[in-house]
């Protein structure tokens, strides 16, 4: 199963001014740091979570249905399946319908059951899964220990700048607050 991202997200789960009050910046000067340590510190977050935290769009494809037909999704939370392809031989792309598709939108890891869905003619990676994850479209949806976490980060980089030898990926505070959102690994 290879998961790929394709689009996303629109926003990230902390402003730019909301990250300077809380860095206590009051100029212009480094706005295009502190933006890019909110991107990067939301990547280490989701990464160290295995959640995407805003809505993102990624592709997941696969050689073949598993056993049973039940399919555990690599990307959580899961907020829609927008489309399931079977290739054939050919490598022409033939839409599952949504009538039999059985998701799991609450599981963890959200998964779908594809019942009566065909076998793909491709060896490699002849299903394709298209689906949309993350706690929703707007900030407001990403849990307030999630965000903390992130501000927690982009300042212990603001504050730290340049290698620092032997660190943890995660700052201790930080990591406490997204252990309890961490995914097992399958």
């Amino acid at each position: 199963m290879i998961p790929i991202f394709v689009d996303g997200p629109a926003v990230e789960p902390i402003t730019l001014p909301e990250m300077k009050a809380y860095l206590r910046i009051d100029h212009e000067a480094e706005d295009d740091l502190v933006a890019g340590l909110i991107k990067a510190a939301r990547l280490m977050v989701e990464a160290a979570s295995r959640r995407v935290l805003i809505e993102q769009r990624w592709r997941v494809f696969m050689d073949r249905w598993p056993t049973g037909g039940k399919v555990l999704l690599p990307v959580g939370p899961l907020l829609s399946v927008d489309a399931i392809k079977v290739l054939d031989a050919a490598g022409t792309a033939s839409e599952v319908e949504a009538s039999s598709i059985d998701v799991d939108l609450m599981g963890d890891p959200p998964s779908i059951i594809a019942a009566d869905a065909p076998h793909p003619g491709k060896p490699r990676n002849g299903i394709e899964i298209e689906l949309r994850a993350g706690f929703g479209t707007s900030p407001d949806a990403v849990p307030a220990t999630l965000k903390l976490a992130i501000k927690i980060l982009v300042a212990h980089w603001f504050e730290n700048r340049g290698d620092v030898a032997g660190e943890q990926i995660l700052p201790p505070e930080a990591m406490a607050l997204v252990a309890p959102f961490q995914r097992v690994r399958l």
